[in-house]
């Protein structure tokens, strides 16, 4: 029997939660892996205007559909495919798009708040915090928001400093103590990869003989 391998991976904004996802993904090649991303999973704001979605603090946990993310783990740890909602964070909105994700033996869930609710991170084999310094996060932040969410330089410069380091500190950081691993300085700590790659191995090996 083999069983599936679910692993979380937390850590604050801009930290290398995506770059770690993509680089297990890469070495696992004849293991395929399915990968979700935290982020997929706020709520649609279609019911509010246009002002009342900008004043939303997208950087809250209370921003994000438990529920929704909880029902397609559970879809995916039942072999179900599921359909991932595709954000638009120009209208912070779900967009009528999805992205369909079949069910593999590694299951990767990152984000904020990938540790932060508790029947989730229950879920999780191996749970995984990144701890990036946040000068290196907030200049991350800036380049991604700006090439990839249409924002402007002041406007995330704004958001980081009255939303996303009060958010991190209050919720994101103290997610670390549900850790099995701390990895510092995401993908380039080669050591803590692949330790992690090692525990993910090993976990393989056992569930193969069951």
């Amino acid at each position: 029997m083999n069983t599936k391998i679910f692993i979380g991976i937390a850590g604050g904004t801009a930290s290398g939660k995506s770059a770690i996802a993509k680089h297990l993904v890469s070495h696992f090649k004849d293991n395929l892996c399915a990968t979700i991303k935290v982020d997929s999973y706020y709520h649609d704001l279609k019911h509010l205007s246009m002002q009342e979605r900008e004043k939303t603090n997208f950087d809250s946990p209370e921003s994000i559909d438990f529920n929704l993310l909880l029902d397609h783990i559970t879809k995916l740890r039942n072999n179900n495919p599921i359909k991932v909602p595709v954000y638009d964070y120009k209208t912070h909105t779900r967009s009528s798009d999805y992205s369909e994700v079949y069910s593999q033996k590694i299951i990767i869930i990152e984000g904020l708040y990938a540790l932060y609710n508790d029947l989730v991170k229950d879920i999780f084999n191996i749970k995984v915090f990144v701890d990036t310094d946040e000068s290196i996060r907030l200049e991350r932040r800036i380049k991604r928001d700006i090439k990839k969410r249409q924002r402007t330089y002041e406007s995330v410069l704004k958001q980081f400093n009255s939303m996303v380091t009060p958010m991190h500190n209050q919720y994101v950081e103290p997610t670390k103590s549900h850790a099995d691993m701390i990895i510092k300085r995401g993908v380039k700590n080669t050591v803590a990869i692949n330790e992690l790659i090692s525990k993910i191995t090993h976990m393989q090996n056992n569930s193969n003989k069951i």
